[in-house]
């Protein structure tokens, strides 16, 4: 059985940085994508960082310079560097895999930026 658990959220200061982790733990056939979102309280849930399985990247501008999607395949673990960090990233960080049979999402991690 596939699962996808986020680790590595935390509270931190403005203008600080974080690297969250997203573990996978069985076998994921047909990855087409992984990505990260992130929910804050009271707004939709909102893709932050993509990368497909040749390696190209995306990210919206509001974290374009700042925030870096990256995969060890070996450890079959994504991650995401956030530098810069303000107090608007706050809410919970989500990985999800598509693939050619469906989606899998991880649990989230509550990533907090205030001082």
């Amino acid at each position: 059985q596939v699962q996808l658990v986020e680790f590595g959220g935390g509270l931190v200061q403005p203008g600080g940085s974080l690297r969250p982790s997203c573990a996978v733990s069985g076998t994921i056939f047909g990855i087409r994508a992984r990505g990260w979102y992130r929910q804050a309280p009271g707004k939709q849930r909102e893709l932050v960082a993509g990368i497909t399985s040749s390696g190209t990247t995306n990210y919206p501008d509001s974290v374009k310079g700042r925030f870096t999607i990256s995969r060890d395949s070996a450890k079959n673990t994504l991650y995401l560097q956030m530098n810069s960090l303000k107090p608007e990233d706050t809410a919970v960080y989500y990985c999800k895999y598509d693939t050619i049979a469906g989606s899998y999402w991880g649990q989230g991690t509550q990533v907090t930026v205030s001082s």
